[in-house]
């Protein structure tokens, strides 16, 4: 069976399974043929369990039966689905794939964003990592000439559609937008990545890409309208709290380094946010807005 088909079945339990909470095989199958997932083939037993087995080895996603309420089948760790992990972004991806090749009829009815390029050097650094191999790379910043160099792969990060490479040069931490990259080549030479090294705790004081010497801060905001559900249900940081609210408004809180791109997140909100702690952090977000403000108020339409 070609593995987009498999693929297909897998998604479709686990979608399934988050939709319904708890099933008995036999209701899964009745839905199974309902949905004609194998153009209206039984699912049976021998092949769930193999499913579910698969499901469990390739998205870390754990199906049990729960054996005094009859013998129905549940997702026992949802929250590997929510977290921020690559199980869970190919879960997605996948289950984005399979609903869009579905739909080709559609195709000029479903808008989607532009991604840079730079995926074309995913399977080398991808190589790279799993043989601990270092990367020659030809990287032009913006505005700049193009250099090479060579470094060390420690990890991959997307973040707003783009693809980004954390990375050592034998000196400090760095990290290459994928999309700036004119040339790489995979070397010979291989290294050792610390083993206490962890790229999820590298980035946990941040929000974006950007690292820095930015000192950690308490950081207050008071969010307006609508933008207390937006933070609600996609927060801009791990440590984010809400810590109160009126009618008006509501307060969030953030134990983060307040680095470029972080600030550029709450500018982008306008007038919709505040910053309230630490005075700081406020007074620079003043600033920025201040010159903006100056920038229309001077200029001549």
């Amino acid at each position: 069976m070609k593995p987009a088909r498999i693929f297909q079945q897998y998604i479709w339990i686990v979608n399934t399974l988050r939709q319904y909470k708890k099933l008995s095989l036999e209701q899964l199958n009745e839905l199974w043929i309902q949905d004609e997932v194998i153009g209206g083939e039984p699912l049976n037993r021998k092949s769930f369990i193999r499913h579910k087995d698969a499901i469990l080895n390739m998205f870390g996603i754990i199906i049990e039966c729960d054996l005094e309420h009859g013998y129905k089948y549940y997702i026992s760790n949802p929250e590997v689905i929510n977290d921020d992990t690559i199980e869970g972004w190919m879960l997605s991806t996948l289950t984005v794939g399979t609903v869009l090749a579905d739909s080709v009829s559609l195709r000029n009815h479903i808008l989607l964003e532009n991604v840079p390029a730079g995926e074309e050097y995913l399977q080398t650094i991808i190589l790279a990592l799993k043989t601990n191999r270092r990367l020659t790379i030809t990287y032009q910043r913006f505005g700049c000439e193009s250099y090479e160099k060579t470094v060390s792969p420690y990890a991959l990060k997307l973040f707003h559609q783009r693809w980004y490479i954390l990375t050592h040069t034998g000196r400090h931490m760095a990290t290459y937008a994928l999309d700036r990259i004119k040339s790489m080549e995979i070397s010979e030479e291989t290294f050792e990545m610390p083993e206490d090294f962890s790229p999820e705790g590298y980035f946990a004081e941040y929000y974006g890409i950007m690292t820095d010497d930015t000192p950690m801060a308490h950081v207050v905001i008071r969010a307006y309208g609508n933008v207390p559900n937006y933070l609600r249900t996609l927060p801009l940081h791990a440590s984010q709290k809400e810590i109160g609210h009126t009618d008006e408004y509501t307060d969030f809180s953030y134990d983060i380094r307040p680095s470029y791109d972080f600030e550029l997140e709450l500018l982008s909100y306008t007038n919709g946010l505040e910053v309230l702690e630490p005075i700081e952090f406020r007074q620079k977000i003043f600033n920025s807005l201040q010159e903006a403000h100056e920038r229309y108020f001077n200029k001549k339409v």
